[in-house]
């Protein structure tokens, strides 16, 4: 007997609509035991997170950007990063709630942040494949979402709170729910310009779909009403310069490429690792893509990965972007494997799982020790009413010291383009923020501050190779004696 063909929809690469429970009362029992079961995973697997009040300098920055902001700083006008707005504005309303003190309740919403997507993970796999599938996604996503680097994934950082608006767009347009996705691609995009990608993958689900195509107007109304919205509420040439068309230095493939490029050799195999036990199911899977109802998850990870290669940085938490659809594909290609080779599988993850959970408990953080040492230099040395500048790329130190910025631009790569250990060359004055420099020197002006830090510590960013900060420091300021880990301090010379 011939096989009966498959649906059209599968034909198309279209993922399988299951038909809804009957009632609420027929689902509330599956997630009543699979939810504490996610949530305890994803407790274990974020405990490292609060080994350290701060895991990267981007968790530094934007705790002083909400400071900056809850003191009556303007985002995009006084208060200034190359990012959307959702994440600053979620640090301060966190800071307004619990205040400053303690970084941990961040720590928190980001291990919320990482239920929920495995939680919209396991309705959209249960909704394609069954109650079996829903549990297999909702258990491996907290086991691979920490199989990077430590500091890439413990972090309260733009890439673990881009994750449940992507994993909500998806499931969204899986339902037919256009307006409902565009809403969370935009909350995607307004996390981190890069979270936009899931756009791609919603389009495609749409797009092969009759109602789906209909529903396109609604989809981009929950997409740009959101975006215009947070322009409005900022300064929408602000907005438009930070986030969209000041930062083509900062996106380009120059300098240090074999550091960049190795570094992101380096993080490939460490996701590689974590999928380990996944790769060669999913390598069958890959063949078997349309006929398993997988396209547009394959979709959804090669337009992830397009936004890792963006800007040519490869930092680790990029890579999480990957995660939820490797999540779904490999849940995917597990379900045609006998219940043994499944669960062997699984059980594997678990132990590479492990693997990274020890080194987040063993990791040693030298740069926030050494930031530490200098807030504690720069608390010394100035009182709690002083500004501060910090020359350097660890804005975390002004947190620590409690004391407040001199100038709007918190790290030395806005004003030089140095990122990332990326220091060809293309670092210096003129690869600044475009008017960054002018804006600098009026603020410096206008308000000296007590005590400046260079920070660079031999750096290609240090006040030696840039004229305008160099003659600022020779003409009002003099190098105290004693440094900390190379980093040295200067205070006002009587004459400043």
């Amino acid at each position: 007997m011939l096989a009966e063909p498959p649906p059209p929809a599968l034909r198309r690469g279209h993922p399988p609509r299951r038909a809804a429970p009957p009632g609420a009362r027929a689902g509330a029992p599956y997630w009543r035991r699979l939810i504490p079961v996610v949530a305890l995973l994803v407790l274990i697997t974020r405990i490292p997170s609060f080994r350290h009040p701060l895991w990267s300098p981007d968790e530094g920055y934007l705790a002083v950007q909400a400071r900056m902001l809850a003191d009556g700083g303007a985002l995009y006008e006084t208060v200034v990063d190359r990012k959307p707005p959702l994440l600053p504005w979620l640090y301060e309303a966190v800071l307004a709630l619990f205040g400053d003190g303690s970084p941990y309740a961040m720590k928190v919403l980001a291990a919320v942040a990482q239920l929920l997507t495995a939680a919209l993970l396991a309705a959209v796999a249960r909704e394609r494949w069954g109650d079996r599938a829903g549990r297999t996604a909702g258990v491996l996503h907290p086991l691979l979402s920490i199989g990077l680097n430590p500091e890439d994934t413990q972090a309260a950082t733009f890439e673990v709170f881009i994750l449940p608006f992507t994993a909500a767009a998806i499931w969204c347009a899986g339902r037919g729910r256009p307006g409902a996705a565009g809403l969370a691609v935009a909350g995607a995009l307004l996390t981190k310009q890069t979270g936009g990608a899931v756009l791609v993958p919603v389009l495609w689900l749409l797009w092969h779909s009759a109602p789906g195509r209909a529903g396109l107007p609604r989809l981009a109304a929950g997409l740009l009403l959101p975006v215009l919205a947070a322009a409005l509420l900022t300064d929408p040439s602000g907005f438009l310069f930070w986030t969209v068309t000041g930062s083509a230095a900062y996106a380009a493939f120059t300098g240090s490429g074999l550091h960049v490029v190795s570094r992101g050799l380096a993080n490939t195999a460490l996701l590689a690792l974590a999928c380990s036990a996944l790769l060669a199911p999913l390598a069958r899977a890959r063949r078997a893509a349309a006929r398993g109802g997988t396209a547009d998850l394959w979709v959804w990870l090669a337009a992830s990965a397009v936004a890792v290669v963006a800007g040519f940085h490869f930092f680790g938490h990029y890579f999480l972007q990957l995660v939820p659809p490797l999540v779904l594909l490999a849940t995917a290609a597990l379900r045609p494997l006998p219940r043994e080779q499944a669960a062997s599988a699984l059980l594997a993850s678990v132990c590479v799982c492990a693997l990274f959970l020890t080194w987040g408990f063993l990791a040693p953080r030298p740069e926030l020790a050494h930031a530490q040492r200098l807030a504690d230099a720069v608390r010394a040395r100035t009182g709690p009413a002083d500004r501060v500048l910090v020359w350097g790329i660890h804005p975390e130190t002004y947190w620590l010291a409690d004391r407040t910025p001199a100038s709007r631009y918190l790290t030395a790569g806005l004003l030089t383009n140095y990122s990332g250990g990326r220091d060809g060359p293309q670092v210096g004055e003129k690869y600044a923020m475009a008017g960054a420099w002018p804006v600098l020197v009026a603020e410096l002006r206008s308000r000296p501050p007590a005590l400046v830090v260079d920070d660079s510590r031999g750096g290609p960013y240090g006040p030696g190779r840039l004229p305008t900060l160099r003659a600022l420091l020779a003409r009002q300021y003099r190098p105290l004696p004693a440094t900390v880990d190379g980093a040295v301090l200067y205070v006002r010379s009587s004459g400043g």
